[in-house]
């Protein structure tokens, strides 16, 4: 090969490798610019909502009626929190309890016996258990019936009762985690049953010895995604737990709301209250949601 060949082989070496770099910065440039189109999404989707809050529960009366986003003229955050707990007789903090025993209630419940029959539903192979995958998998879909729900708890005397309350959101809840438990589960093997059975283990002792210990990255999932969704459901304590002594912290907001006047500066620090925990919440543990929903995945 002579020495002009060389020189054009480099040239054409060197010619490809400019042109992979200008395609490779063209792609950084395109995915800087969505990354910072979506981070301003997120700024008007959640930041700018939240700012609102935090703004108009620090003014006054008054000025909060005005719904602008300005420096209030006066801070009284820390009165209108005052004012929020004080309202009538100290709803919000038996709000606080309710909600509270309502959703850790709930949770364990949902921790235990949806895990259990995902167990089931994913290592026994049958007719039976397929019309039961898609049931609950129909339940996904399906609304709730508010009517006929309410004429069921009546009858077994659970209306308008704690245990009544926490029956219909486990009830609401066991869809979607079977649905997330069942895939996480089919990742375990099955030669770890086979092996505990032949070490003399029994189905209960199989399942809370050696199963339920390996579910624990999804079930950080499904406690901090179902204890955020029932302590911030407001639809279903307002049918099936009505009354102001079952009031939960969602309900708290119609004691800053008539027909004629609302109270919004109080209604907005209220809002800012029952906020902060499921906010909180999803900081501290974003990165186990993601842990726990992507776990079961993938088999294998």
């Amino acid at each position: 090969m002579s020495q002009q060949q060389v020189e054009m082989k480099q040239q054409h070496v060197e010619s490809k490798q400019l042109e992979a770099g200008k395609q490779k910065r063209k792609k950084n440039l395109v995915l800087i610019i969505v990354e910072t189109i979506a981070v301003l999404i997120s700024i008007v989707t959640f930041i700018i909502p939240f700012y609102f809050i935090i703004i108009t529960a620090m003014k006054t009366g008054p000025e909060a009626a005005r719904f602008t986003i300005t420096w209030p003229t006066e801070i009284r955050l820390w009165q209108n929190i005052i004012d929020v707990f004080q309202a009538r007789d100290y709803m919000l903090v038996t709000a606080f309890f309710n909600s509270t025993v309502i959703t850790t209630s709930s949770v364990l419940i949902l921790a235990v016996a949806c895990s259990m029959g995902a167990f089931v539903l994913q290592r026994r192979q049958s007719k039976l258990i397929g019309w039961l995958t898609s049931l609950f998998l129909a339940g996904l879909m399906i609304p709730s019936a508010v009517v006929p729900t309410i004429w069921v708890l009546e009858q077994f005397g659970l209306f308008k009762t704690m245990p009544g309350i926490i029956l219909v959101m486990v009830a609401l809840s066991i869809p979607f985690c079977i649905v997330l438990y069942t895939g996480f589960i089919a990742t375990i093997p099955k030669e770890i049953d086979e092996a505990a059975i032949i070490d003399g283990c029994d189905g209960f002792r199989l399942y809370f010895r050696i199963i339920f210990p390996l579910l624990k990255p999804i079930h950080s999932t499904i406690i901090i995604i179902t204890s955020v969704n029932i302590f911030n459901d407001f639809v279903h304590p307002l049918y099936f737990f009505p009354g102001a002594d079952n009031a939960t912290v969602q309900l708290t907001l119609y004691n800053f709301m008539s027909l004629y006047n609302s109270d919004w500066n109080l209604l907005f620090a209220n809002v800012l209250l029952i906020t902060i925990p499921p906010f909180v919440l999803f900081l501290v543990f974003s990165e186990k949601i993601v842990a726990g929903m992507t776990a079961g995945s993938v088999k294998g």
